[in-house]
Formats: structure tokens, sequence, C-alpha cells
């Protein structure tokens, strides 16, 4: 029997979010971007570097994260 001193421990990092700094659109993980393909809860490293902003265009590089 393990006790709970010796049972594992998972840490789930919450969710984050993410603004372009050129139109303001806000990707936000926990929803992803479904029309685009990309399914909730897909964080924002694992959005492919190719993806646009759906609102100018603009790449990953010009988004920042944000607070909740």
């Amino acid at each position: 029997m393990m006790s709970d001193s010796s049972a594992a421990t998972v840490v789930e990092t919450p969710f984050r979010a993410f603004i372009c700094i050129v139109c303001s659109f806000i990707y936000n993980e926990a929803e992803g971007w479904p029309a685009q393909g990309i399914a909730p809860g897909t964080r924002w490293e694992d959005v492919p570097d190719t993806w646009e902003c759906p609102d100018c265009g603009v790449t990953k590089a010009d988004f920042e994260m944000i607070q909740l």
C-alpha cells in the first residue's frame, strides 16, 4: 500500500491566453480555435508556427501572453 507522501503528484498547468499585439485578437488555450483545426486544450507551443491570426493575418511571433 502506498502512503500519500509517496504517491506521484500531478500538477496541471493552468491554461493561458495570448493576445495579438496588432489587432488584440485573443487565443485562449482552453478554447483553441476549432474553425482553423486547433482543438480546445491546445497549448500555445503546440500551435503550428505557420498559424496566422484569424483577424489580421500576423504570425505567432506577434502574440504576447496575457493574464486572464
